[in-house]
């Protein structure tokens, strides 16, 4: 490859912006510069804003793709394609695809879970070179399951698993604290009776007590059996935060209270709040807003989660909030990147990847021009 620059461009570093060039060459940024660039051949930008690439670490986007329809599978690659596809428009160059383990009895996906086909699809897609960005393997281990070793042992330490996380969806708990909430919300996404939920409550308040704790010291082992970061999911009170930070937790997605994001701080436990949330300015479950914890400071990490697109508006956003659109935009590439030990991308720095963006502020919009992955342009 040859060497490529990029001037007259608002480069957003770690902690300021300035008026710039950025040179790349062989993957790689090779240099940053104050001012314009006289090399003829140099791209103007025309002011347009870089920043190092988005980073996500937990999306469920692919699932969409997988079934666009309750009763439709899209084929296994097609879906894993537009999913790839569609992370690169919305300026995303690395992604940990999360992927439920562990059966839910008595939900729309009480058979074995998929994440083991996933997995596979993934890895043999990246061998092709077919994919415009880096995918890394997010397994959300569900507690309240009688398969969830069974579903663990099936994954190594080449299968590019980064993170680990546990989930417990059991009603009264966590997420689910509010009861009435959860009855709405499995009513709805598993178009099931009243009758049919009070038996799909029992089975999940049963399966907590008779296989919660031994999964969870399960899911610590082989999280360290992987090489994987350990995650915590909806923690709620300080109970939860001090048995996260026993086990070696050290991300915490969508903490669900003050008092929880507080001891994830004191501990700590980098906390991941939803950019959906921050953008609506309230949870869909009906706990803490991520508004409330940014505005105390209590936001170290911001995720898609179910919609790609909200990722970058969102650091924006969070940037307009703070006064400092550069600590905004680390939320969703320096931070990410070291919460899970990536060391060669996440920022725009000499010698890291040439994963950037160019991007505009259009009114209250955020318009993506173009996303770049290892030096070359991907959307």
């Amino acid at each position: 490859m040859t060497e490529q620059i990029f001037t007259n461009a608002k480069l957003i570093l770690d902690n300021e912006i300035i008026n710039g060039s950025l040179v790349i060459d062989n993957g790689e940024i090779n240099d940053l510069q104050e001012g314009r660039s006289a090399v003829p051949s140099a791209f103007d930008c025309g002011g347009t804003y870089i920043a190092a690439g988005l980073i996500e670490l937990h999306t469920d986007n692919m699932e969409r793709h997988i079934r666009p329809r309750p009763s439709v599978q899209w084929p296994m690659d097609k879906a894993i394609l537009a999913h790839d596809a569609e992370l690169a428009s919305c300026g995303i160059t690395t992604v940990f695809d999360a992927m439920r383990i562990g059966s839910i009895p008595g939900s729309q996906n009480s058979t074995k879970t998929m994440a083991r086909q996933f997995a596979n699809a993934i890895l043999n897609l990246r061998k092709k070179d077919i994919l415009k960005i880096s995918h890394f393997i997010h397994l959300r281990a569900e507690i309240c399951s009688n398969n969830l070793n069974y579903e663990l042992q099936r994954f190594g330490k080449s299968d590019r698993v980064g993170i680990v996380s546990f989930m417990d969806h059991t009603p009264g708990e966590r997420q689910w604290r509010d009861i009435e909430k959860w009855r709405a919300f499995t009513i709805e996404r598993n178009s099931i009776s009243g009758l049919v939920l009070d038996d799909h409550y029992e089975n999940l308040i049963n399966m907590k007590a008779k296989y919660g704790s031994e999964n969870e010291t399960r899911v610590v082992a082989e999280a360290t059996r992987l090489g994987a970061v350990l995650a915590s999911h909806d923690d709620t009170t300080k109970e939860h935060v001090r048995s996260a930070a026993r086990y070696g937790v050290r991300i915490a997605e969508f903490p669900t209270t003050l008092e929880a994001s507080q001891n994830c701080r004191a501990n700590n436990i980098s906390i991941l709040l939803g950019a959906p949330n921050f953008i609506c300015g309230r949870s869909h479950s009906g706990n803490i807003s991520a508004t409330a914890l940014a505005e105390k400071d209590l936001l170290d990490i911001l995720s898609s989660d179910y919609v790609p697109a909200a990722l970058l508006n969102a650091a924006v956003k969070l940037g307009d909030l703070w006064g400092n659109l550069a600590k905004g935009l680390t939320t969703v590439t320096l931070a990410p990147a070291a919460a899970v030990g990536l060391k060669d991308r996440g920022a725009l720095r000499i010698g890291l990847h040439a994963d950037f963006i160019l991007f505009d502020r259009v009114g209250n919009s955020v318009v993506i021009r173009e996303t770049w992955s290892k030096g070359g342009r991907v959307s």
